[in-house]
């Protein structure tokens, strides 16, 4: 979750998080400790956040535009520009070697300062410090929220709006085209978040929610109230699982309990046993009377 950027969260306590799981890894710190690799302790998408935007190209315009780039692609021109572009990958790819080395020595450092610390309590602060999100516990979903729609027999024939979402609130659907979200199916709700933001933009408890379903498999469809949510993800089949194995569990968690049958009170006549069921006789029952001899 941490390393695939869903923990929203600054970059000295991304670190933090990396030492503690080193800590709770290897102990404390030794040069001769074997060292993961800086993907498998830090984020690597924070790491590619520091380099410089590609330079944007604007497409030709006309036909003939085309051809003429597409003449010169294939003489001095294209050989020129293809060696810039093997240039600039090559500056980027070192750049981020630098990065890279200068965010293991951070955490290198941190790590040295949880000497003497054990491998349980390394453990527990790295779960108290991702518990500090609000979104732990929930199963994150990347979607692409297309639509939304007052639902029909709200409002009649009222056609799909391009969404734009306010924080905690929904009530404006009017905007200019989808937008890139988390959502997260949680214990207790379902949640919408947009990326690297720790704050939902909305959340919606299971008692909210009247349906859901799949329009086809690349499309899903959630209804809370009297709104219909459309989103766009390559999960629909596991987001539709974990909501049913929520809402069945929410939903017996509603139900009443059975009213268990009155106890009646105990009996001082001794529980008759059926015949052939009775205990054989055990050796305590044939003592002889005290004073008998034996022969």
């Amino acid at each position: 979750m941490v390393l695939r950027g869903y923990v929203p969260t600054s970059e000295e306590t991304l670190q933090t998080l990396a030492a503690l799981r080193l800590q709770s890894l290897n102990s404390d710190f030794s040069t001769h400790a074997p060292f993961p690799r800086l993907e498998e302790l830090f984020p690597p998408h924070v790491l590619h956040a520091r380099l410089p935007p590609l330079p944007h190209q604007p497409p030709t315009k006309c036909r003939g535009a085309r051809l003429r780039a597409g003449l010169l692609a294939g003489g001095l021109w294209g050989q020129a520009l293809a060696k810039q572009r093997a240039e600039r990958d090559q500056r980027l790819r070192g750049r981020l070697r630098e990065e890279g080395a200068s965010t293991m020595a951070a955490i290198v450092e941190k790590w040295k300062l949880l000497q003497g610390m054990g491998r349980p309590e390394a453990m527990a602060a790295y779960v108290a410090l991702v518990r500090e999100w609000p979104g732990f516990g929930s199963t994150l979903f990347d979607v692409d929220l297309h639509a939304v729609r007052p639902r029909l027999g709200v409002v009649e024939g009222q056609p799909w709006q391009w969404a734009t979402l306010t924080p905690l609130s929904l009530q404006s659907p009017v905007g200019s085209g989808p937008q890139h979200l988390w959502l997260g199916i949680g214990a207790k709700a379902v949640s919408l978040y947009k990326p690297g933001e720790p704050e939902p933009l909305d959340s919606f408890c299971y008692g909210r929610i009247s349906s859901f379903g799949a329009s086809d498999s690349s499309t899903f469809r959630l209804s809370v109230e009297d709104r219909d949510l459309l989103f766009e993800t390559s999960q629909v089949d596991e987001i539709a699982q974990l909501l049913n194995t929520y809402l069945a569990s929410a939903a017996a968690q509603r139900l009443p309990r059975p009213q268990e049958p009155p106890v009646s009170p105990p009996t001082s006549e001794p529980t008759m046993l059926p015949q052939g069921l009775c205990p054989a006789a055990g050796p305590w029952q044939h003592r002889p009377p005290v004073g008998s001899s034996h022969s």
